[in-house]
């Protein structure tokens, strides 16, 4: 389920607000930025609600928790995450040009550590 998350919802959230920022101000980007704006909050839950779950599992499988690759990428995933929000949640601290790119850099690449965390989830279940 998580993957459809991953894959699905982390692949359109950054898709739509790649191209509400490479389309400039015509109605195509402002769509874009409007579907960014809906998908990436709920993305963002389901990832923290996840991140929970996995965490619990961990704990009731008796594995150690601190030395699971996958923890450690969703840990650093949903921290990189909750910096973007905190930057969108301000206004981008007036529409600053310097932390709009910010945010679409770290974005990007918490969708990268997202794939990984993907890889390491999968070589994990596969262990079990």
């Amino acid at each position: 389920m998580m993957a459809i998350v991953i894959f699905v919802m982390g692949s359109f959230v950054a898709w739509a607000g790649w191209r509400g920022r490479l389309k400039g101000d015509d109605e195509a980007a402002k769509i874009s930025k409007a579907k960014h704006r809906q998908v990436a909050p709920l993305m963002l839950f389901f990832l923290a609600a996840g991140y929970t779950g996995g965490v619990l599992s961990l704990v009731m499988q008796h594995q150690p928790l601190l030395e699971s690759p996958h923890f450690w990428t969703g840990s650093v995933v949903l921290t990189l995450l909750a910096i973007n929000a905190t930057i969108s949640l301000t206004g981008f601290w007036g529409n600053k040009a310097r932390l709009r790119t910010v945010h679409a850099y770290l974005g990007t690449i918490a969708l990268g550590l997202l794939f990984l965390h993907a890889a390491f989830g999968l070589q994990l279940g596969l262990k079990i």
